[in-house]
């Protein structure tokens, strides 16, 4: 299949979440949504579950403006904007993990503010390193399982999450490889986010098939020239309307650190007897992110290194408003950027924005520096 029919594939599903999600209902599927960073959308799956994404949607808040203040990151008001409004309906329950205070908050008001899908939480440890750090994700993930029994009437196994596990590593090597391949690849930025995208709201197995066809056809395909190379860094980076900006002004984006992007397939599940354990080792091999605890701001380093082995001329940090994480994490990556001589660009973005344009001017600008 040629590349076009590929990306237009996954752009039909980045674009309509909800007719995939009614497909899936169709098939007499049982759909579990996953909230933002991290979730064991292993465990989900090997109950035989359909695990899709929310990560909010660009609208206007007005329902959940009930529930939130104005100042608190527009992901998770959207998501409860989104469920108060009934696009979500026909999903049996949400997984919200508890890696910052805004998702600690969104589980809450789920709770109250949309009563027909079921809450199911995930606490994750700050210290997720030491093994009692282990085995309190641990016991998290049994929880995990325990609700979702309730919430679906589907039952665990280990011996289908170690089948799970195979899936998901498999998928997370793929995508990884797409990564590298689409630093050089003629493709744009658009296209690049509609392939993490969909990844969202298909099953792994299904997107895998659609990525490996689409890594081998750019393998051979042209290669981009003439543009300026950037790491894109942040927590989203799919607003369409930004997107275009970087593809009219000739920014190739050669790599992320973005949390619904390639964050999530840095790390595989590693080989263990038991396959709970191996799931709570995983998370505590994860690393460079501005949600898992990292005294040492290790991330820094791992963003200058990557923008150098990518040939990166510069970096753009996508800051999702009221994000005090990534606000945290920006100071030192500006200072790592002028010390190792890259460019470096900060650009505010938020659910409710649909003009880009001041964004537009910045980066006009951030090109004509090179």
């Amino acid at each position: 299949m040629a590349v076009n029919e590929l990306l237009a594939q996954l752009h039909e599903v980045a674009s309509s979440p909800r007719k995939q999600l009614d497909k899936y209902l169709a098939q007499g599927r049982k759909v579990v949504a996953v909230a933002p960073v991290y979730t064991p959308q292993e465990i989900i799956h090997s109950m035989g579950l359909v695990p899709m994404g929310v990560w909010g949607a660009d609208m206007e808040i007005n329902e959940a403006k009930k529930y939130y203040p104005a100042f608190i990151c527009s992901v998770m008001q959207t998501i409860l904007e989104l469920g108060i409004k009934g696009e979500y309906q026909g999903v049996s329950a949400i997984v919200i993990p508890s890696l910052c205070d805004s998702l600690k908050t969104l589980g809450q008001n789920w709770k109250y503010a949309v009563k027909g899908i079921p809450f199911i939480p995930m606490s994750y440890p700050q210290n997720r390193k030491p093994a009692y750090g282990i085995k309190f994700t641990k016991a998290g993930y049994e929880r995990v399982i325990s609700d979702l029994t309730v919430a679906t009437g589907a039952y665990f196994s280990e011996p289908a999450l170690a089948d799970s596990i195979r899936v998901y590593n498999e998928h997370n090597a793929v995508m990884r490889e797409f990564a590298e391949i689409a630093a050089d690849a003629e493709l744009t930025a658009a296209q690049r986010s509609d392939v993490f995208k969909s990844a969202w709201f298909m099953l792994p197995e299904e997107h895998t098939e659609i990525v490996k066809q689409l890594n081998e056809e750019l393998k051979a395909g042209p290669k981009a020239e003439g543009k300026v190379r950037v790491l894109v860094s942040g927590i989203l980076a799919d607003s369409p309307s930004l997107l275009k900006v970087l593809d009219d002004n000739g920014i190739k984006v050669v790599f992320d650190d973005v949390a619904n992007e390639s964050r999530q397939y840095r790390t595989d599940v590693p080989e263990m007897e038991n396959p709970v354990d191996a799931l709570a080792q995983k998370f505590a091999d994860m690393d460079n992110c501005t949600l898992l605890y990292d005294r040492d701001k290790k991330r820094v380093d791992y963003i200058i290194d990557q923008a150098k082995s990518h040939g990166a001329q510069g970096v753009i940090v996508l800051m999702t408003k009221f994000c005090d994480p990534e606000e945290f994490d920006y100071v030192p990556i500006k200072r790592a950027c002028e010390a190792a001589g890259l460019m470096n660009l900060n650009i505010e973005v938020d659910r409710q924005m649909v003009n880009y344009e001041q964004a537009n001017t910045m980066i006009q600008a951030f090109k004509e520096m090179f």
